[in-house]
């Protein structure tokens, strides 16, 4: 792959969570790689005063903590962080931007790089448009010279109308072209390869209809609680932090056409499109389409865990969402009638992200006596984890008649053991560099996606007679939401079985 031009790295909120324990760590397996430029810099800003030897120790533990490389190099890591710089300013304060200017150009002249400047926001989303603006008044948004760009983290806005007045903000002070807005989903190798398994298998593409396809089913379940972060989890929910951006991104692939090209625009286009065409969910129908659960207090596992009501900085009559399954359409020609399926909640029984094709059953059935199941042909898309696909289909058991059994076939990255699994933000940063924003978010693609949301949120917070379903922590979320998907005689697919005493079992 090729190296990126020569380029300064600045990452705002340096002394947060997210730098230490994914930022740094995924530039460092690029250095590993020798997939940086010849001459680049990291320079972290943060509130906080750090020396440049504390800021670089406390990296140095980030790095040996939570890099996915097994075999770190000491040395290696030690040259690393030589190109590690900590700055500290005010975020606030536009004339702070001029000093962090000035340093910038010294920099850029001692080492040559290009006045290439890769802006990255890692701090509160309140702050995302008061940096850009800052950084645009001190004439750091766009150069004669090198390229500016802008990597924004999620959330983008909290609804449709913050959604637009954040695009906004950000198109003041940047160009759409320089913004990247990174959602660590599309970074995954498994997202990327629904492309490749779509488009350049003859196989798949003629099934991939409303003519072959029963249903689409999208979980993303995740094992763990809320982790200390009641007073962030209490202003966000299911529904922003995962639905409205994650899940409805993967949608996009999943459902697209194909693009004319592999051209970053190309591909956003037809994605949009998927956005576009989600049909809308009528106020009314809010209850129908849409169940939202909350986990409560449960032995899991022979250990006590709290409900969600009882987390820290948790209003005891909170009705934020730990959970919530949609059901809905895509109004367009490939898709037209065909019911897809998002669920995503936390303390459930295993962390697992898919997406699963559902196929009709055959229009005679010849062995109805003896098949195990209603819809046997399924194609299953692992993202995470133990990343793969497995397509299921049916076949004889052996010996007398015709006894159907429902057998798999599967791939899974982990037996391409002489490659190497990039991380999310190690793809997602590269393509950064090299200015590839094919999966990055747009900023009309986030608006859709608010859009077909807005209905959803504007019954939650004006009903107070919208029910908010409980779930035993550990169990796979409300009963009710049994009841989205009743048209499938396979009803959720459960991935994962608890087994007595030997923790988890997940297909694939």
């Amino acid at each position: 792959m090729e190296k990126p031009g020569n380029m300064i790295m600045v990452i705002f909120g340096a002394s947060g969570d997210l730098t230490y324990r994914k930022l740094v760590p995924a530039i460092y397996a690029l250095y590993n790689q020798k997939m940086l430029p010849d001459q680049f810099q990291v320079v972290g800003v943060g509130r906080t005063l750090l020396t440049d030897k504390i800021f670089r120790e406390k990296m140095v533990g980030g790095i040996r903590g939570f890099s996915e490389n097994n075999h770190l190099n000491e040395q290696q890591i030690f040259e690393f962080i030589s190109h590690l710089t900590y700055f500290q300013m005010d975020q606030n304060a536009g004339e702070e931007y001029l000093r962090l200017k000035d340093m910038l150009h010294q920099m850029d002249e001692k080492e040559g790089t290009g006045s290439n400047y890769l802006f990255y926001l890692s701090l509160l989303p309140s702050m995302f448009g008061v940096i850009a603006e800052h950084l645009s008044q001190a004439g750091l948004s766009h150069s004669s010279g090198g390229y500016r760009r802008l990597i924004v983290e999620k959330p983008f806005g909290y609804d449709l109308e913050s959604g637009l007045a954040l695009n906004r903000q950000l198109h003041e002070a940047f160009d759409e072209s320089q913004i990247y807005r990174i959602d660590h989903y599309l970074g995954k190798e498994t997202v990327q390869n629904l492309l490749v398994m779509r488009f350049s298998n003859g196989i798949f593409e003629p099934l991939w209809n409303r003519n072959f396809v029963h249903h689409v089913e999208i979980t993303s379940a995740e094992s763990i609680g809320i982790e200390d972060r009641g007073a962030y989890y209490e202003g966000s929910g299911a529904l922003r932090d995962m639905l409205q951006n994650h899940l409805l991104q993967v949608v996009g692939f999943a459902a697209m056409e194909p693009p004319s090209s592999m051209d970053a625009d190309a591909i956003r286009n037809e994605t949009l499109k998927v956005l576009q065409s989600l049909k809308p969910i009528r106020e009314e129908d809010v209850p129908l389409q849409v169940i939202r659960g909350q986990y409560m207090t449960s032995h899991v596992r022979g250990e006590m865990m709290p409900g969600y009501r009882e987390e820290k900085g948790v209003s005891p009559d909170s009705r934020t969402e730990t959970y919530v399954a949609v059901k809905f359409f895509i109004d367009n020609w490939r898709w037209g009638g065909v019911p897809f399926y998002i669920r995503t909640g936390k303390r459930l029984p295993t962390r697992v992200t898919e997406v699963v094709v559902h196929f009709k059953p055959t229009p005679h059935g010849l062995f109805q006596e003896n098949e195990v199941c209603g819809l046997c042909n399924q194609l299953i898309i692992r993202i995470q984890p133990d990343e793969g696909i497995l397509l299921k289909f049916g076949m004889k058991e052996p010996g007398a008649g015709f006894n159907v059994k429902t057998v798999n076939m599967d791939f899974h990255y982990s037996e391409l053991s002489d490659l190497h699994l990039p991380s999310a933000y190690e793809r997602l940063l590269y393509d950064a560099m090299t200015g590839d924003s094919t999966l990055y978010a747009r900023a009309d693609a986030v608006e859709a996606a608010w859009k077909f949301v807005a209905p959803i949120q504007k019954v939650w917070a004006e009903d107070l007679t919208q029910k908010i379903y409980g779930y035993p922590a550990g169990t796979w979320g409300p009963e009710n939401a049994d009841d989205l998907i009743e048209d499938s005689p396979s009803g959720w697919r459960y991935p994962c079985k608890n087994l007595a005493g030997d923790g988890t079992y997940c297909e694939l």
